[in-house]
């Protein structure tokens, strides 16, 4: 087996890793590679979202999400610009259905203003309908910054420009040992032994174990929650033009069922978020022995249950009832019927949750002595994600003890 010697060892190839490499390459002279565990980058949650370009309308102000994501995403429209990637800033309305979610638009329409959005503006029922006209509301909130994009392809053009300034990335390259050696780390990994003085991870799904493996207590667990999803069939995606939200719950991470128009035309449906059992789940049945009883022994997982299991039961009904899933979205666009939506696939979030059973709702990263491990980077992370990666490349230099 052959070993390289490298400045810096992302492991992860999804979105963030392959930003934080970039962010990282930057730096005059310094050699860079990314090691990632599939046979192409981008496979897990990069090339399983909705491609959505968030606005940030969300996000608690001052938040990590919130500075990261309208930073991001004026970042990663440029990017997409620069490098052709298809794209559009299209605009979404947030509907509210019941009386008691139109004080949450008020609520969202000044987080927005908070975090710097311009323009958003609230929408009585005619003004919801001239922009959807399908969309059932008692009234809205248009947003008109987010927009939608295919993330594998800006995945794709961020390993093509690392390549560009002399990085590797490492494909088939699932890290399973951590060695210190003198000053530098020995990746253990099939295919390839790579060796770096300094490590960054961006393993995601499996996040909090290669920072086990470093020797680290990460202070929480990667639960893997699957999110499936339908599309509209071709004959009733003029349904919906753009994208239709739901007033999410703020009591969850999760943004809630909502219709959203790809770049490639389609209208994808969802997604539900439901326990799976697997950390690359991707269908009810995907099961995997050692991700189960990881999850079953940890304490945090249990408090966790006793915290959402009424909304965890109700997140399953969905999972295995077209009509319980439908009845979400006709709650958005009630034209909709059965024989409008098909089954399209599904992705898995990566969920740190801590010891007391909290799902955490923010990036969290933590730094050692020459490492920095990305242990929770939820959405809006793919539309952050230059920001996020330049906000790594600001760690690293404290945590591998670089000079500005």
């Amino acid at each position: 087996m052959s070993f390289e010697l490298y400045d810096v060892a992302v492991i992860g190839g999804g979105i963030v890793g392959l930003s934080s490499a970039l962010a990282l390459a930057c730096r005059s002279g310094l050699r860079i590679a990314v090691l990632e565990a599939e046979p192409r980058v981008a496979t897990h949650q990069t090339g399983h979202n909705s491609g959505v370009i968030h606005s940030g309308l969300y996000y608690k102000p001052g938040s990590l999400k919130a500075r990261n994501c309208v930073r991001g995403r004026e970042q990663l429209l440029a990017f997409c610009a620069e490098h052709g990637v298809a794209h559009e800033v299209c605009g979404k309305v947030v509907v509210a259905t019941r009386p008691a979610e139109q004080a949450m638009l008020d609520e969202l329409a000044r987080r927005g203003a908070a975090n710097g959005l311009q323009n958003i503006k609230l929408l009585d029922q005619a003004a919801l309908r001239e922009l959807e006209p399908h969309a059932a509301g008692l009234a809205g909130l248009h947003v008109p910054q987010t927009g939608i994009v295919d993330f594998v392809s800006v995945a794709n053009a961020m390993a093509e420009e690392l390549r560009q300034k002399g990085g590797a990335v490492h494909t088939q390259a699932a890290v399973n040992g951590v060695v210190r050696d003198g000053g530098e780390f020995r990746l253990l990994a099939s295919r390839v032994e790579v060796r770096a003085r300094n490590l960054v991870n961006c393993a995601g799904l499996q996040s909090d174990r290669i920072a086990r493996l470093c020797g680290l207590d990460p202070e929480v667990r990667i639960i893997p929650f699957r999110g499936e999803y339908y599309r509209l069939k071709a004959g009733r995606r003029a349904l919906v033009r753009n994208l239709i939200y739901p007033v999410p719950d703020p009591r969850f991470p999760f943004l809630g069922v909502h219709l959203t128009r790809m770049v490639d035309g389609e209208v994808e449906a969802g997604p539900n978020a439901v326990l799976a059992l697997r950390r690359e789940g991707y269908r009810r049945w995907h099961f995997s022995t050692r991700d189960t009883l990881e999850m079953f022994a940890d304490p945090g997982f249990w408090r966790m249950g006793l915290r959402y299991g009424a909304v965890g039961l109700r997140e399953m009904a969905r999972s295995f009832s077209k009509r319980a899933f439908l009845r979400d979205l006709q709650r958005l666009v009630p034209d909709l019927c059965a024989d409008d939506i098909e089954p399209c696939g599904a992705g898995v979030r990566a969920q740190a949750v801590d010891r007391q059973g909290r799902l955490v709702d923010d990036f969290r990263v933590i730094c050692a002595e020459r490492m920095v491990h990305v242990l929770n980077a939820p959405s809006p992370a793919a539309t952050a994600s230059l920001s996020i990666g330049a906000y790594i490349a600001e760690l690293a230099q404290d945590a591998f003890g670089w000079t500005p």
